[in-house]
Protein backbone atom coordinates (compact mmCIF):
# COMPACT_ATOMS: atom_id res chain seq x y z
CA UNK A 1 0.00 0.00 0.00
CA UNK A 2 1.09 3.54 -1.02
CA UNK A 3 1.07 5.99 1.98
CA UNK A 4 2.82 9.68 1.82
CA UNK A 5 3.49 9.47 5.69
CA UNK A 6 4.10 6.21 7.14
CA UNK A 7 4.63 7.34 10.29
CA UNK A 8 0.88 8.66 10.40
CA UNK A 9 -0.60 5.99 8.74
CA UNK A 10 1.36 3.27 11.13
CA UNK A 11 0.59 5.67 13.86
CA UNK A 12 -3.09 5.52 13.19
CA UNK A 13 -3.57 2.03 11.94
CA UNK A 14 -1.69 0.70 15.80
CA UNK A 15 -4.19 3.74 17.07
CA UNK A 16 -7.34 1.46 16.26
CA UNK A 17 -6.37 -1.69 17.54
CA UNK A 18 -4.02 -2.92 14.78
CA UNK A 19 -0.50 -4.45 14.88
CA UNK A 20 1.84 -3.07 12.72
CA UNK A 21 5.18 -3.82 12.31
CA UNK A 22 8.06 -1.64 12.78
CA UNK A 23 9.20 1.10 10.41
CA UNK A 24 12.24 0.02 8.40
CA UNK A 25 14.11 0.89 5.60
CA UNK A 26 16.79 -0.87 2.88
CA UNK A 27 20.34 0.28 2.96
CA UNK A 28 23.48 -1.23 0.86
CA UNK A 29 24.26 -3.69 3.95
CA UNK A 30 19.96 -4.45 4.77
CA UNK A 31 17.20 -3.60 6.58
CA UNK A 32 17.42 -1.25 9.34
CA UNK A 33 14.91 -0.41 11.80
CA UNK A 34 13.14 3.01 11.64
CA UNK A 35 12.74 5.53 8.62
CA UNK A 36 14.62 6.28 5.87
CA UNK A 37 16.82 9.29 7.44
CA UNK A 38 16.37 10.85 3.87
CA UNK A 39 12.28 10.14 4.12
CA UNK A 40 13.54 9.37 0.42
CA UNK A 41 11.06 7.99 -1.87
CA UNK A 42 10.47 4.21 -1.90
CA UNK A 43 12.50 3.46 1.38
CA UNK A 44 10.64 3.15 4.10
CA UNK A 45 8.03 0.33 4.92
CA UNK A 46 6.40 -1.45 6.98
CA UNK A 47 4.32 -5.07 7.57
CA UNK A 48 1.44 -5.60 8.95
CA UNK A 49 -1.53 -8.86 8.81
CA UNK A 50 -5.56 -8.05 8.36
CA UNK A 51 -7.74 -10.73 10.60
CA UNK A 52 -7.20 -13.50 7.28
CA UNK A 53 -3.77 -14.01 7.36
CA UNK A 54 -2.97 -11.89 4.36
CA UNK A 55 0.15 -9.05 5.01
CA UNK A 56 0.15 -6.34 3.87
CA UNK A 57 3.15 -4.11 3.07
CA UNK A 58 3.11 0.34 3.43
CA UNK A 59 5.69 2.26 1.23
CA UNK A 60 6.41 5.49 1.46
CA UNK A 61 6.29 7.42 -1.55
CA UNK A 62 7.28 11.17 -0.70
CA UNK A 63 7.81 12.02 -4.85
CA UNK A 64 5.86 10.23 -7.93
CA UNK A 65 8.04 9.78 -10.51
CA UNK A 66 7.25 11.11 -13.91
CA UNK A 67 4.67 9.19 -15.73
CA UNK A 68 3.25 6.69 -12.44
CA UNK A 69 0.17 8.90 -12.03
CA UNK A 70 -2.25 10.61 -14.06
CA UNK A 71 -1.34 14.11 -14.02
CA UNK A 72 -5.15 15.10 -15.78
CA UNK A 73 -6.49 14.09 -12.63
CA UNK A 74 -6.95 15.45 -8.91
CA UNK A 75 -7.94 13.27 -6.39
CA UNK A 76 -7.73 12.07 -2.51
CA UNK A 77 -8.14 8.74 -1.43
CA UNK A 78 -10.06 10.36 2.01
CA UNK A 79 -11.27 13.04 3.58
CA UNK A 80 -8.19 12.86 5.76
CA UNK A 81 -5.86 12.87 2.64
CA UNK A 82 -7.67 15.92 1.41
CA UNK A 83 -7.63 17.81 5.08
CA UNK A 84 -4.01 17.35 5.33
CA UNK A 85 -3.43 18.67 2.06
CA UNK A 86 -5.41 21.57 2.70
CA UNK A 87 -2.98 22.47 6.17
CA UNK A 88 -0.24 22.04 3.89
CA UNK A 89 -1.50 24.78 1.75
CA UNK A 90 -1.20 27.30 4.72
CA UNK A 91 -4.87 28.34 4.76
CA UNK A 92 -4.08 30.57 2.13
CA UNK A 93 -7.35 29.82 -0.01
CA UNK A 94 -6.53 32.02 -3.18
CA UNK A 95 -3.72 29.21 -4.31
CA UNK A 96 -5.43 25.90 -2.87
CA UNK A 97 -6.30 24.67 -5.76
CA UNK A 98 -3.43 25.53 -7.92
CA UNK A 99 -1.24 23.75 -4.75
CA UNK A 100 -3.63 20.64 -4.33
CA UNK A 101 -3.18 19.90 -8.22
CA UNK A 102 0.43 20.42 -8.11
CA UNK A 103 0.85 18.12 -5.16
CA UNK A 104 -1.67 15.39 -6.93
CA UNK A 105 0.35 15.25 -10.52
CA UNK A 106 4.18 15.70 -8.77
CA UNK A 107 4.17 19.17 -10.34
CA UNK A 108 6.82 21.57 -8.43
CA UNK A 109 4.31 22.87 -5.48
CA UNK A 110 3.65 26.71 -5.76
CA UNK A 111 6.05 29.24 -3.37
Amino acid sequence: MIVSDIQAVRDSLVGVGIDVDEIFHLTPEGQVTGLDPERGTYRSRAVFSDPDCNSWLLQEITTRLPGRIDTGVTAFGSASDLASAMRRAENRSDWYAEYMAAEQSGAELPQ
